[in-house]
């Protein structure tokens, strides 16, 4: 699996469940939506909950170079990460956010030698923290309205059902070619979600299949792809080569997220 530093998990899932209170918080108040240099929204949930997720991880890890999504939309990029680093997006689905749903994700990951080694996705709004606990050892908790979490619950990908492929596809950015995609499969279920929460249906075996035909950021996919590989599960281009981070300007190409299929 790579690198994997035990003593950071803990952490990482208090970084992000600190995180996500803070944007439950700014929601509940009232957010301010703006737009970026790309036409995508961004709010003070975004920006509070990445300086909350920074200053853990500067703290733990000080020599391990950060890629974040809004310091990076600042223009504030390391000028090298090196063969490790991580990836944070503090809010993946903001639209969801926006729209006062409930499909949006806290995402923490450690990229090794290009691959997701350790992450972490937090759903604050619905109270779910998929983790990696351990090499190969995925997680899931949840949290109820009181503040106490369930026991740490194993989590791992299924073999499909024989009379056909439940597929997750993205709610806010399905296109003609993931639709495509999607028609050449054997498909029983089809489910839209948000966010990185896809990957993590795919790790508790709730889906088969995630398919990306679209564009995406690494900060968006290392988290739940960290999860996903530990619970069993691949990331893998379309053409199923190795889907690796650190690539230029951190863009992904198109990818498919697979359990045991």
């Amino acid at each position: 699996m790579g690198y994997f530093n035990p003593d950071l998990v803990a952490i990482l899932n208090d970084a992000a469940v600190a995180a996500g209170a803070e944007i439950l918080r700014i929601r509940d108040q009232g957010a301010d939506v703006r737009s970026k240099e790309d036409s995508s929204p961004v709010t003070d949930a975004d920006e509070a909950g990445e300086r909350i997720i920074l200053a853990a991880l500067e703290a733990a890890t000080p020599d391990i170079p950060i890629v974040a999504e809004e310091r990076a939309a600042a223009g504030q990029m390391p000028d090298s990460v090196g063969s490790r680093f991580w990836l944070v997006d503090p809010l993946d689905g903001t639209k969801e956010f926006i729209r006062g749903q409930a499909d949006f994700t806290v995402n923490i990951g450690l990229i090794d030698q290009g691959r997701p080694v350790m992450g972490v996705v937090y759903a604050p709004a619905r109270g779910d923290l998929y983790y990696v606990g351990a090499p190969d050892e995925a997680y899931m908790r949840t949290r109820a309205p009181d503040g106490s979490w369930s026991t740490d619950k194993p989590i791992h990908v299924r073999a499909p059902n024989p009379d056909g492929l439940a597929v997750v596809a993205s709610k806010s950015h399905r296109n003609q070619e993931t639709n495509d995609f999607i028609a050449k499969l054997e498909v029983k279920t089809l489910v839209s979600a948000g966010s990185s929460l896809k990957f993590c249906l795919v790790a508790t075996g709730d889906a088969d299949v995630y398919p990306r035909l679209g564009p995406t950021m690494e900060w968006d996919t290392a988290a739940g792809d960290a999860v996903l590989r530990a619970a069993g599960g691949t990331v893998t281009t379309i053409d199923g080569k190795p889907f690796v981070y650190a690539k230029p300007e951190f863009r992904n190409g198109f990818f498919v997220a697979r359990g045991a299929v």
